[in-house]
């Protein structure tokens, strides 16, 4: 299938996390079960031609949904992940934890991602094999009140790997076993970053819209600071995307909600401050 072909990573070095991190998203989706790669990880698998953001000691990130995690959570144990017994206990309607034969740590997120802002991934769960949906990835990054560089590359790396586009109109890859009634479109051949997703959600939330606006706007700077984080030969110019969003995000029809607290503004905090959770 094309989008999948479009996810397949290639050989990663000794030590790399993604081999092991891909073979347990390849075999739940094998399997019919619900398991897809979030953060940095999810980001190599979406923009698989660009160099890779690589880092010592770096978790695997995944996301599934609340109907199913508990099938997930046997089959990770079935693939020789060992769960956090008490943890997954008291936390497993929101997040679970284990830890993978390799001894690296997977957190295990359930509907919703709750960092600065709440990513609620319901509705794009199903849109790639192995990973979120490619603006659900950008949106995790741009949602960060406090830019980190980590964050900042790979917020890069979506836009320079990734074409922003409606994903309505670019018609996706059907789901294993199903049939197309048509050849997929071009624009269907991988991933999206879909301008209907971002605009409904920056657009019912002023909160979102400001971190993700403010994020947009640091971007050419931060790029003009630190060039490396450009990466050479890449399909799309990420600040041209990124300002594309910001044009959009700017003149998106708001909703009432976002009136009223736009004129609250900055004068109330309109993010939270994720704090690690102990395992």
């Amino acid at each position: 299938m094309a989008e999948e072909a479009s996810q397949s990573p290639a050989a990663a070095a000794d030590g790399d996390p993604l081999p092991e991190a891909i073979s347990l998203a390849q075999g739940a989706a094998d399997a019919g079960i619900g398991l897809k790669l979030l953060g940095g990880l999810a980001v190599r698998v979406i923009c698989p031609d660009l160099p890779p953001r690589l880092r010592a000691g770096q978790d695997m990130d995944f996301a599934c949904l609340s109907r199913g995690r508990k099938n997930v959570a046997e089959f990770l144990a079935q693939n020789g992940c060992e769960p956090d017994r008490r943890f997954n206990s008291l936390n497993g309607d929101r997040q679970m934890y284990f830890t993978a034969p390799s001894g690296r740590p997977i957190d295990l997120m359930v509907d919703r991602l709750n960092m600065c802002h709440v990513l609620d991934f319901r509705p794009t769960f199903t849109a790639l094999p192995y990973t979120l949906a490619g603006m659900d990835i950008l949106l995790s990054k741009l949602q960060v009140v406090e830019l980190n560089e980590k964050d900042a590359r790979d917020i890069v790396q979506l836009l320079a790997g990734v074409q922003v586009s409606n994903q309505a109109q670019a018609k996706s890859v059907p789901a294993r076993g199903d049939d197309p009634p048509n050849p997929p479109s071009k624009a269907a051949q991988g991933p999206v970053l879909d301008t209907e997703r971002f605009s409904r959600l920056l657009a019912g939330d002023w909160g979102w819209w400001r971190t993700v606006t403010g994020n947009l706007e640091k971007l050419p700077a931060l790029v003009g600071d630190k060039p490396e984080l450009l990466p050479p030969g890449a399909p799309y110019d990420p600040l041209a995307q990124a300002a594309q969003l910001l044009e959009l995000a700017r003149s998106v029809p708001k909703s009432m909600k976002w009136k009223v607290r736009a004129g609250v503004g900055d004068r109330v905090r309109w993010y939270e401050l994720p704090e690690e959770v102990g395992h």
